[in-house]
This record gives C-alpha cells, sequence and structure tokens, in this order.
C-alpha cells in the first residue's frame, strides 16, 4: 500500500548518449598490454556503452558453472568497473617490493646459508579458500636470479588446506631471500580472492552483481583488483578518470544534487557515464528526475531501499548499495532488488591467506645432487 507521507515520483526513461560521443572504458588485462584505441592509449568509459554493456549477459560467467561469478545469476555486467591488472603492473610492484626489503643485502642469508648451495621449496596452502597472484613468485625469482618455479594451481582455483600450490628449485640464498615477498603477494592477494568468493556465493541466485571498491592498498590496486576478479567478483572503476561518480563532498562543494549533475553535465562532452551517491530518499528521488545512469544508495535501510527500487521501476537507473555491507547483511540487501552491491571490505580488510613456504637442500656446497623430492607433472610459469 502506497504511503501517503512519502513523495512520489515517476520514473524517468533511461538517458541515451549519441554513438558518437561513446568512448572505450578503461580496460586492463592481467599480464597482458591495455586495449586502446586506434591510437593505442587507455580510453574512458561511455553512458551509451555502460548501459549497452549493462543489458548483455556475461559471457565468461555464463559458460563457465565453476566460476563463481557465473553463480551469480546476474545479466548485467559492469562494463565500466571491469579491469584486470595492467602490463608491468607486476613487474613493478615486485621491483618496489624488493627494494623495501633491501633483498641485495639479506645479510641473515648470505651469512648463514653456504654459497653454492641449491635446494627445492614448496609453497602450500595451511587454509582453504581461493587462490590468486600465482604469476607473482615467478617474478619475484626473476629479479633476484635463477630459481625455477613451478606452478600447480591457476588464479581462481580453490584449494585444500595441505595442497601444494608451486614448487621452486634453484640457488637455496635466493628461494629464502625472496620468500616474503613471494608470500606477501600470494597472502593478501589470496586473502581478497576468498574474500571476495564468499561474497560472490552469499548472493547466489540473485540477480545481482557484487562490485569492489578503491579502498585498496596504495599503488597495490591493479593487484587488489585482479585478485577480486579471481574471487568472481567484478571491480568497480579503477581510477578516478574511469568515470563520473560524485560522492558526499562533491555535492556539498557543488551546492546539491542537481547543481553537482548539472556542472558535469556541462563539461561531459564525452559523455563519460555518471553516477551519483544519495544519502537519502529525498537525495535519491532529485538523482531519479536528473536521469544519471547510476544512483549509488549509501549507508540506507532495507525499507528505503526496496521503496527506492519500486520508484525507479524498469526504466529508471541502475541502482548500486554500499556502506558497511557484510557477509551476514549482503543477501538481505540484494533481495531489495538493487542491480550491484560495492562492499569495501573485499579490499580493505581481507584477511592475509595462511600460506608457507617448506625448504629442503638438494646440493650443500661441495656435495653431490641429492635426488629431488617432487616428481609430479606441473606446469611451469615463463
Amino acid at each position: 500500500m502506497r504511503d501517503p507521507k512519502r513523495p512520489q515520483v515517476v520514473p524517468p526513461r533511461r538517458r541515451r548518449v549519441p554513438p558518437s560521443m561513446a568512448r572505450t572504458y578503461r580496460s586492463l588485462t592481467f599480464a597482458s598490454s591495455p586495449r586502446g584505441g586506434s591510437n593505442g592509449q587507455d580510453r574512458g568509459m561511455t553512458s551509451t556503452e555502460a548501459h549497452e554493456d549493462l543489458n548483455s549477459p556475461d559471457p565468461a560467467a555464463a559458460s563457465d558453472s565453476s566460476n563463481p561469478a557465473a553463480r551469480q545469476g546476474s545479466p548485467w555486467m559492469v562494463a565500466p568497473h571491469r579491469t584486470a591488472v595492467v602490463a608491468g603492473a607486476v613487474e613493478d610492484a615486485v621491483r618496489r617490493a624488493l627494494a623495501e626489503d633491501r633483498a641485495e643485502d639479506d645479510v641473515t642469508t648470505r651469512w648463514a646459508v653456504p654459497d653454492g648451495t641449491r635446494a627445492q621449496a614448496r609453497v602450500v596452502a595451511c587454509q582453504g579458500g581461493v587462490i590468486a597472484g600465482t604469476a607473482i613468485p615467478a617474478e619475484v625469482y626473476r629479479q633476484l636470479g635463477d630459481v625455477v618455479v613451478t606452478g600447480h594451481v591457476q588464479d581462481g582455483d580453490r584449494v585444500r588446506a595441505g595442497q601444494d600450490l608451486l614448487t621452486l628449485a634453484g640457488p637455496a640464498r635466493e628461494i629464502i631471500t625472496g620468500e616474503r615477498t613471494a608470500l606477501n603477494f600470494l597472502q593478501r592477494m589470496s586473502g581478497i580472492a576468498t574474500a571476495a568468493a564468499a561474497f560472490a556465493q552469499a548472493v547466489a541466485g540473485l540477480p545481482v552483481r557484487i562490485l569492489d571498491t578503491r579502498k585498496t592498498a596504495p599503488g597495490l590496486r591493479a593487484l587488489d583488483k585482479a585478485a577480486v576478479g579471481a574471487g568472481g567478483v567484478r571491480n568497480h572503476r579503477l581510477d578516478l578518470a574511469a568515470m563520473v561518480l560524485l560522492k558526499e563532498n562533491h555535492i556539498a562543494a557543488a551546492g546539491g544534487v542537481s547543481a553537482a549533475i548539472a556542472a558535469v553535465r556541462a563539461r561531459n562532452t564525452q559523455g563519460i557515464a555518471v553516477e551519483v551517491e544519495v544519502e537519502s530518499t529525498a537525495q535519491a528521488i532529485e538523482a531519479l528526475h536528473a536521469e544519471v545512469e547510476w544512483i549509488m544508495l549509501d549507508n540506507m535501510s532495507i525499507e528505503e531501499m526496496r521503496y527506492i527500487v519500486a520508484l525507479r521501476g524498469t526504466e529508471g537507473p541502475r541502482l548500486e548499495a554500499s556502506g558497511n555491507i557484510t557477509l551476514s547483511t549482503v543477501r538481505s540487501v540484494a533481495q531489495t532488488g538493487v542491480d550491484a552491491i560495492s562492499v569495501g571490505g573485499i579490499t580493505h580488510s581481507a584477511p592475509a591467506f595462511d600460506l608457507s613456504l617448506l625448504l629442503t637442500p638438494t646440493t650443500l656446497a661441495g656435495e653431490s645432487p641429492r635426488a629431488a623430492a617432487d616428481g609430479r607433472p606441473a606446469q611451469r610459469f615463463g
């Protein structure tokens, strides 16, 4: 029954941008070059492309029933938010991490481990979960020297406690020096992937997408977002240039929701998609009348979200819920009918994944090689 005290609004029809104004969103691919235009540069995401992509099924998720993303049951892809790792991000992150650790001057290893000692090592999961960052140890040891890294799992694989993830063979000094750097990346990324997979599973069967946020570790955003994807969750915008997102402070500084939207529209000659964060039903109605592409419902109650979904109807903008959403509340939020739910905790509060590196010397300085302990076939990283 309609509440007579609540303002009513006729949902606006979705605003379209002429195709001539369309640009491609910023798309980054793990271990490959970013997709660009004819000039080879990254480009932003437009309103037109956002709507076309949002109304399209996710072919990757639809074709892979083992992928947590497929189990979300969403008919929409959040194209302006789709991103993974840009070429060079892994190499750069590893280089900075090794420099931070002063790996070139590991006095403990250099003084305690005889030069010439060779070893094998296993990286073992100490808990169950979803793995991410499997390409990074190979880059760590590539930068350190001659260690061969062999992988037994891939990003997105679900593993059990006690399972071997990687094996290493080479100089013992290099294996030990790179151990903490390699594990730090694996533990962080796998922790994020495991948290992402839990949220994806929590809304299984509902037509909603879980999104991450920009609440990532400084300097590691590309890796954090790649880990989110490995867990079966969509990426929100990569950076401030990817789309317009008017938040609380933008709105306050601009003089209100309508004023902020008008100011953006006056300058948005490229047709980049616009999202507006609202904190009340009144602001949501104002944004609905403004015909933006997305509205973010920030820290709203279940009742408020249901009401705004009903006002929006089937022709209005997409609705994203955000703010203090946990595993215990996310399904209730999804059942309000919103199109997406963003969860900052996936990247800023995911527990580190428990891993261990176990080393066995195969050749001590001056000795003959010992027999290899691990004879299983495995894929060697390039």
